[in-house]
């Protein structure tokens, strides 16, 4: 048992009380809680190191050190200690992303020393709904993608992504990783879309699962349908999918320059409960 403040990788013996440090803010902690649900904290299926805080013999913070660096109820200790032990490591991640105040100090103690970035989105409205659209009615041709679509499918992915951050995610591996990823979600009915002439005019996908709430991502018109209200009714579909069959709570982030997507979800029902920031490299 630590009695003194201190920082240290977790492992499977150490499961039950990362799932209570992660139970405290279900909806911010959706993506690793879904991770560690399915992996436990073994770093080789984990994909990463978790790095657990300890107060007064109890864990209190944690880090997931992945792709992604994401601290998680984490106070300014141990985000000290979480920034000590990345610089130490060096850079291994593509993003640091989190809830907006602690990924801030983590990232101007990193910056230094990791730094520039290629982009910093400070502030990502973080969005809920437990509530069906009242006033927008689902699009009833946004459907579950069939795997015999995939190939219609990646091409609009690849579009999303590489408009949303800047790179495309075929780099690197070829895009292997990628692929993978966007066929697990269409082999386990979590990606939608509506398709005209063997085309994908609108998707979304439910990345994150838990049994208390699932996050929306991925939302992508084409852009020659932009304008006219694809999103809205898309997104209306896509709720009803996921509330009525995945969790209670559906959440997403957004970029707080894209105005016109946070009306459209504020228009669905979605409401802003906090705010995320992402570091880009």
């Amino acid at each position: 048992m630590l009695t003194h403040p201190s920082a240290r990788v977790l492992d499977p013996g150490d499961l039950d009380a990362a799932l209570a440090v992660l139970a405290r803010d279900p909806v911010a902690n959706a993506f690793v809680t879904s991770r560690v649900n399915v992996a436990g904290l073994d770093p080789w299926r984990l994909g990463g190191e978790m790095w657990g805080w300890y107060s007064g013999g109890k864990l209190t913070s944690m880090c997931y050190a992945g792709a992604n660096l994401v601290p998680i109820c984490a106070t300014p200790e141990a985000i000290a200690a979480f920034g000590e032990r990345a610089r130490r490591s060096g850079r291994r991640c593509s993003s640091i992303v989190g809830p907006a105040a602690p990924t801030a100090d983590l990232w101007a103690r990193l910056e230094p020393h990791w730094g520039p970035a290629r982009e910093v989105r400070t502030h990502q409205p973080l969005m809920t709904t437990r509530a069906l659209p009242a006033t927008v009615a689902p699009d009833p041709l946004v459907r579950r993608v069939r795997r015999d679509e995939m190939d219609l499918l990646l091409p609009a992915c690849v579009a999303m992504f590489t408009e949303e951050v800047g790179v495309s995610p075929l780099a690197g591996d070829g895009g292997l990783l990628y692929q993978a990823r966007v066929a697990e979600l269409v082999s386990t009915g979590r990606a939608f879309a509506r398709i005209e002439n063997g085309e994908v005019v609108f998707k979304a996908e439910i990345g994150a699962v838990t049994r208390h709430t699932c996050q929306i991502q991925g939302v992508w018109v084409a852009p020659g349908r932009r304008g006219r209200g694809l999103s809205e009714i898309g997104m209306a579909a896509v709720l009803h999918y996921a509330l009525r069959d995945v969790a209670p709570v559906a959440s997403l982030y957004v970029n707080d320059f894209n105005a016109p997507a946070r009306a459209a979800y504020r228009r669905v029902g979605f409401t802003e409960v906090g705010a995320f920031m992402s570091v880009l490299f």
